[in-house]
């Protein structure tokens, strides 16, 4: 039986309009949360549909969440409003802001407008102080160094099986040395931390793009929601498209007042941190498999490695990376994962 559902119901059907309501799942996601759809009853006029969080309190803090909703939606940015709230019991209502996720919408047509939307909504989060209740963490080393460890720890290791000599842990302290250094020399900006084509919602009547997925917010590096976004580990687009979208998205940061970076540092800021990224990506898909049975995100680890050997194929300092990942790694991603999506990972 499921009692997490049973209380959910039981709650529900406490607020005016939803006394006869039936949670419909609509997913769940990488976390332990999952969401359900109700419709609440207007008096004779046609149904709102509302959606249900269900965080388990004891693997989930919706008081996060909760802050950052409020305060995001009361600067005007297109997160869903808090209809009714049950910390203790890990319970949130949200208005609902559809189904449509941005990466089923996209194509070549309508790409160029849907990420200039995109972007400048996530201006509008940059900008972002931190609410009143909840102080935002700091992306800082130690959260660098814990992410880019699930690379060897997961996918390195745990998954393909690969064991790792004193020789290749000192390359990848290395780069994970330079990575961190350049992340923490950018401007610091709030990040949303997951912005991509999954939690961008694309809503009828509304040019903006609704964002969910923002409870895990930090302030940090201001390329971060960049990377996610551009360089999306669901959806790839050819360079020559990312580097016109990077070049707006500076342009408006640099009007915003957030930095004076020129668009060579700005885009080398965004290898690196594209970089970092991807490292954790990686590493977070093969614990999903292994961990939490989520076998589907493995079909994403070789659009993310592709990225990792992209960037590292650009950047000098990371030569010797390169060439390991080209020669170590992602013939065993291959083998057991498949194929990259494209042919330029090769030793530089």
């Amino acid at each position: 039986m499921d009692t997490r559902l049973q209380l959910l119901t039981e709650w529900v059907r406490q607020h005016p309009g939803l006394e006869s309501a039936n949670p419909e799942p609509v997913s769940g996601d990488a976390s332990f949360r999952r969401y359900f759809r109700v419709w609440r009853t207007n008096g004779g006029g046609n149904p709102t549909p509302l959606i249900v969080m269900d965080a388990p309190p004891a693997h989930e803090d919706c008081a996060p969440f909760l802050a950052i909703a409020r305060h995001w939606h009361q600067h005007g940015i297109a997160v869903p409003a808090i209809e009714a709230e049950d910390l203790d019991q890990g319970l949130l209502m949200l208005e609902d802001l559809g189904d449509q996720q941005m990466l089923a919408e996209l194509d070549d047509r309508n790409a160029d407008p849907l990420y200039h939307q995109a972007l400048d909504e996530l201006l509008l989060i940059a900008r972002q102080d931190s609410p009143t209740d909840y102080t935002l963490p700091p992306y800082d080393a130690a959260l660098l160094d814990r992410e880019m460890a699930l690379f060897p720890d997961w996918l390195l290791e745990q998954h393909l099986g690969l064991e790792l000599g004193n020789h290749d842990r000192a390359m990848l302290d290395t780069a994970f040395g330079l990575l961190k250094e350049s992340a923490l020399a950018q401007p610091v900006v709030t990040v949303h931390r997951d912005y991509h084509s999954r939690n961008l919602m694309i809503r009828t009547g509304d040019s903006r793009p609704g964002v969910i997925d923002f409870q895990d917010a930090v302030r940090g590096p201001i390329t971060y929601d960049a990377v996610s976004l551009l360089k999306d580990c669901y959806i790839r687009w050819p360079r020559e498209q990312v580097e016109q979208w990077l070049e707006y998205y500076r342009q408006a940061t640099v009007k915003a007042g957030l930095h004076r970076a020129d668009p060579e540092t700005f885009a080398q800021w965004f290898d690196l941190m594209g970089m970092q990224r991807h490292l954790k990506a990686a590493g977070i898909f093969a614990r999903l498999a292994i961990r939490d049975g989520k076998t589907g995100y493995l079909q994403d680890i070789p659009r993310t490695i592709s990225y990792l050997c992209e960037a590292s194929a650009r950047q000098p300092a990371f030569r010797h990376f390169h060439e390991w990942l080209c020669d170590t790694v992602i013939p065993k991603v291959e083998q057991q994962i498949g194929p990259l999506p494209s042919g330029e990972c090769q030793p530089q």
